[in-house]
């Protein structure tokens, strides 16, 4: 069991309007027919936590850490998902993948579009092809003395994420198109290099992060910055592949 789940949620921002936690890996954000058996949801833990409604203004993945964002009303709400969808929101994420990237690049690769188990599908829509693009920079990089695949050893890279677009899973189906797959993720990943990390370092969490989210505040017109710090298995991982210098590991917190 996944002790992280059972305390509770770091709150990173509050005001009258909005609300960010930091989501531990794991954590679904809210109920889906595809996990019948799960009993613990963002939205209900911090419902209950603070005593109050809260409307998810964004998706993160199960596996996914970091910042999550909510509205404390219906129209909050709207008007947050609204800067998402307008691509307003400037997200920057961490991951660990297999393989060295180039230094820096950007994936202008489209997606076919992928439904929430709850939407209605249109027949026309289904498999449609949407634009999606990530550009990323690398910020370290690694060779560990293991023969995973036809090579000796295995080499791996910390990238910085940023998704311009916000596509269902985009930053996974991104880098496995990138033949740079997320360490940890079992959908898209490769099996060969999760289970090296477990073995290594006891990792068992999808390496992916949402580190920063910068936005304009719905009500005051302000900007705002969430940021969270690394978990800390994943920041075991940075300090077990030699990269802690490379992440600025001070948290400064959000304004």
């Amino acid at each position: 069991m996944n002790e992280t789940l059972d305390k509770p949620l770091d709150i990173l921002y509050r005001d009258e309007h909005l609300i960010a936690i930091d989501k531990p890996a794991g954590l679904l954000v809210h109920r889906t027919v595809l996990d019948r058996h799960e009993t613990r949801f963002a939205v209900q833990l911090l419902r209950d936590q603070i005593g109050q409604h809260v409307h998810p203004a964004h998706r993160l993945d199960r596996g996914t850490s970091g910042v999550l964002l909510f509205a404390l009303d219906r129209d909050i709400g709207r008007s947050l998902s609204a800067q998402f969808e307008a691509q307003q929101v400037d997200k920057t994420y961490l991951a660990v993948v297999r393989g060295h990237p180039d230094a820096a690049g950007r994936i202008d690769h489209a997606l076919a579009r992928q439904f929430d188990d709850y939407e209605f599908r249109r027949p026309e829509t289904s498999g449609e092809a949407q634009n999606a693009v990530t550009t990323y920079r690398r910020l370290a990089v690694a060779e560990l003395p293991y023969r995973v695949d036809r090579y000796p050893s295995s080499r791996y890279a910390l990238l910085e994420l940023k998704p311009e677009t916000g596509r269902r899973h985009q930053l996974r189906r991104h880098l496995k198109h990138l033949a740079h797959p997320i360490i940890g993720d079992a959908t898209y990943g490769k099996g060969r290099h999760n289970r090296l990390f477990q073995q290594l370092f006891g990792c068992h969490r999808l390496l992916l992060a949402c580190r920063e989210m910068r936005l304009t505040h719905p009500v005051s017109g302000q900007p705002l910055r969430l940021a969270a710090p690394l978990a800390h298995d994943f920041a075991a991982v940075v300090e077990a592949l030699g990269w802690p210098n490379a992440v600025n590991q001070e948290y400064a917190g959000s304004q």
